[in-house]
């Protein structure tokens, strides 16, 4: 485990790194140093040792392997959790772990990156998830987001029995309806792409994309994007 010094410059990004890869922790270290706007403040090779780095001081952002051992991923995400709620965690998977990922997501990870993503990816990622959203990637997040369509209880098979009647059978509680604009960058979320991948594709600034999330959240009366991309699909707003 090594650590750099404990006061960053003010206003920069705080990460940890967490992977028991020497090779991939040190390509990731690169990637983050290169940037202006993140200071790593540690790196630990394993869950315990990322959890004694915490208890010394926290970052803004934990960048996590999911497949850690001994202490699994999800483990560690749920003790960050608990003892620190407010740093966030995003996770590092592989195509065939989806329900490791939904499991991470259940223990208060803020999203999750396909080990390979771009460095551009990456730290779209970490500013998305320190700025208070979830990251959703394009390959995962339809099997995510069915995963949280399965009704559990009595109440969430009324909800769903409700969703395949008709429109015009509905019983929906009046919303504010979302704009042409908001109803875009809804579609452009629920396909994984980043505010900042947003902002290019509709010649916008990433402000004015915050700013338009955040009146999707409200209209919709969600908290973040997987809650936003799953209640524009219920709503039929959007297709997957």
């Amino acid at each position: 485990m090594s650590a750099a010094p404990e006061r960053p410059p003010a206003g920069k990004i705080k990460v940890v790194i967490v992977e028991d890869q020497p090779q991939i922790l040190k390509n990731q270290l690169k990637i983050l140093q290169e940037s202006q706007e993140i200071e790593v403040i540690g790196t630990a090779l394993s869950g315990e040792a990322a959890l004694e780095l915490l208890e010394k001081r926290q970052p803004d952002v934990i960048l996590q392997d999911l497949g850690l051992p001994r202490m699994t991923g999800i483990e560690v995400t749920r003790e960050v959790k608990r003892r620190w709620p407010a740093v966030e965690v995003l996770i590092f998977t592989i195509f065939d772990e989806e329900e490791k990922v939904i499991d991470a997501v259940k223990a208060g990870a803020s999203g999750y990156l396909l080990k390979g993503a771009t460095s551009d990816r990456i730290l779209d990622a970490i500013r998305e998830v320190k700025a208070g959203g979830s990251v959703i990637q394009p390959n995962l997040a339809r099997r995510l987001l069915k995963h949280f369509h399965v009704p559990e209880t009595a109440e969430g098979l009324a909800e769903q029995v409700k969703r395949e009647l008709p429109p015009g059978n509905r019983a929906e509680p009046a919303t504010r309806p979302l704009t042409e604009r908001e109803i875009e960058i809804l579609r452009l979320i629920a396909k994984g792409l980043s505010n900042n991948e947003a902002a290019r594709v509709l010649t916008l600034s990433r402000a004015t994309v915050r700013t338009h999330l955040e009146h999707i959240y409200e209209k919709l009366e969600v908290t973040n994007r997987v809650e936003a991309v799953t209640e524009g699909l219920r709503k039929g707003l959007i297709e997957m």
